[in-house]
């Protein structure tokens, strides 16, 4: 029963990915649009792949799939990420969980 609110995989997933997002994002920045919206695909993709196996792996109910969004959604905007995009990023992965 408890496990139920286990959320920890869930948090240190969404922080993980969040990150490696941003990452992404920092150094696709400093280039022109052309090279940040491709960087920003390629980086879409992978993360797409990484959220199917954590989807396969993990048990997901609607509370840790809150947590895990919440997460990812401020880490993003703790890293710098813009809000609009962070909440449109957010939305990407609500809808692949």
């Amino acid at each position: 029963m408890l496990s139920w609110f286990d959320t920890r995989e869930s948090k240190r997933f969404a922080r993980d990915l969040a990150l490696q997002l941003l990452g992404t994002l920092e150094t696709s920045t400093a280039k022109g649009e052309a090279k940040f919206m491709a960087k920003t695909e390629k980086a879409l993709v992978r993360a797409d792949r990484e959220v199917g196996d954590f989807r396969q792996r993990e048990r997901m109910n609607f509370y840790k799939r809150s947590a895990l969004a919440n997460t990812f959604l401020w880490t993003l905007k703790d890293g710098g990420c813009p809000t609009e995009y962070a909440t449109q990023l957010t939305e990407w992965l609500t809808v692949r969980l």
